[in-house]
């Protein structure tokens, strides 16, 4: 098996909006585009209106300057743009201004990186910046037939496009890759991943001897992973039958989960790129550079080891709180009332994650605050309750929104530490199981399973440790349990 997939190479193309930007790519009109109304954020140059004139949003160079640095890449000395001519009512001119790295073209930067937890390099050879085109909407029918509508709002929106080589080897490191560039998008601030088609991406995937596929239509990082799956299962049971493969671009459906051959795979010379003779070439110069680099934010691999340092965390566990900002904020928050970070990074990277992904929701619309996960974590580092009702407050607090003090009173789940009462229920459970007794003189690990049961039978609310300390005298007396 592991032969085979070290036969499978895959590339990533993605693009990423320039959200942070108020204005498109060439022209002043707003950028914030989603929720409005079809075709109303739109103006002659976003539509290519004759005679109008695309102006370079200079924030733009600011922000993709930024990205280029955190991914390590080398940022050229000289920006060209270029026009990609093709026939789509997505580009209502019919060619996009993009940029092109043959014939004389340089793209904005080339070179850069992405390390993967496995310290396995994936090596992304160029970014570029380029415009969005519109979008288009398959709703409605028209005599049973599928209306499509085209919404411009979109068009000329900044992105940036970052190419990887095909460095990637099965669909886990496609996802990591692309976890890990979403986190780095999110803490420079000049996109947001969470909102709805800001980041895109289209896989290439080949087999060794094939020719190399190209799947769109993907809509989410787990998507990815899935369709690329999908591919390479197909692509092998087509090469053992004899099959070529043959290079093509296939649609990604995500309802049925399978690939569709759209169109044969257009070669470079298709698009006739030409320079776009409207924008001069721009002049990156290294004080710009130096300037962009001083005011490059905290990146999450800075941030993962900076909780190993201050926090004693775990590298694994400090990883998984850098993969999204607004966890590694809460994170931090968090710590401004409860100095426990162990306690907190677990209860944020194991059980909060356990019960979003289960539920499929969202971090920022919890009724939960780092108040919340702070009260509870002190709670349990003070042993006020044990770990088995901090699971129960826990759920009640998320679905609630109640302080976790208030949800212990009113359930009553405050660790027992009354010493009468705990022997009174170890002398029950003794009773009840006279043969776990006896096993436990000959191996103290069967007091393991008697603790259990005095935790049953006390909801959870007895002091662990008291609990050991009773159980211990009664087996071996008062001089083996200290």
């Amino acid at each position: 098996m592991s032969e085979e997939i070290g036969k499978v190479k895959i590339g990533l193309e993605v693009h990423c909006q320039l959200t942070s930007l108020q204005t498109k790519l060439f022209c002043n009109t707003d950028s914030n585009y989603r929720g409005k109304l079809p075709n109303t954020t739109i103006c002659p140059v976003c539509m290519g209106t004759p005679g109008s004139l695309p102006v370079m949003n200079r924030k733009a160079v600011h922000c993709a300057a930024m990205v280029a640095l955190a991914l390590n890449f080398k940022i050229s000395k000289r920006m060209f743009f270029f026009r990609k001519n093709y026939f789509y009512p997505d580009m209502s001119k019919n060619f996009q201004i993009t940029q092109y790295d043959r014939a004389g073209g340089v793209p904005f930067a080339t070179d850069g990186s992405i390390i993967l937890d496995s310290g396995k390099k994936i090596k992304i050879g160029r970014m570029h910046l380029e415009e969005d085109p519109a979008k288009l909407n398959y709703d409605g029918t028209i005599d049973s037939s599928t209306q499509t509508l085209v919404d411009y709002n979109r068009a000329g929106i900044a992105l940036i496009e970052i190419v990887t080589d095909p460095d990637m080897t099965n669909p886990k490191e496609a996802r990591e890759f692309l976890n890990k560039l979403s986190s780095i998008l999110e803490h420079l601030g000049v996109s947001n991943p969470s909102l709805e088609g800001s980041v895109r991406c289209d896989a290439n995937i080949s087999l060794t001897g094939g020719r190399r596929v190209e799947v769109k239509n993907i809509s989410s990082f787990k998507e990815v992973e899935r369709a690329l799956n999908f591919e390479i299962t197909r692509q092998k049971s087509l090469t053992s039958k004899g099959i070529t493969i043959v290079q093509e671009t296939r649609h990604w459906d995500d309802i049925r989960r399978i690939t569709i051959s759209l169109r044969v795979k257009e070669e470079e010379q298709d698009y006739r790129y030409f320079p776009e003779a409207d924008l001069p070439p721009i002049i990156i110069e290294k004080q710009f550079i130096d300037n962009v680099a001083k005011e490059m934010p905290e990146l999450p691999i800075e941030r993962a080891k900076r909780f190993q340092k201050e926090n004693h965390l775990s590298q694994e566990t400090s990883q998984l709180l850098v993969r999204e900002k607004i966890l590694a904020d809460f994170f931090e928050d968090t710590l401004k009332s409860s100095k426990d970070a162990r306690e907190v990074a677990s209860w944020l990277t194991v059980d909060l994650q356990a019960y979003l992904n289960e539920r499929g929701e969202d971090l920022k619309y919890l009724k939960t605050t780092p108040k919340h996960f702070a009260e509870l974590s002190d709670m349990v580092h003070n042993s006020e309750v044990s770990r088995i009702s901090a699971k129960t407050i826990f759920l009640d607090m998320l679905k609630t929104g109640r302080m976790p003090r208030q949800i212990a009173q009113s359930k009553d789940l405050k660790i027992i530490t009354d010493s009468s009462f705990v022997e009174n229920i170890v002398k029950k459970v003794f009773n009840d199981n006279p043969k776990a007794v006896e096993d436990a003189t000959r191996d103290e690990k069967a007091i393991n399973f008697l603790i259990g049961q005095i935790m049953r039978q006390s909801r959870g609310q007895v002091n662990p440790a008291t609990a050991h300390r009773i159980v211990n005298e009664k087996l071996f007396g008062a001089k083996k349990s200290k």
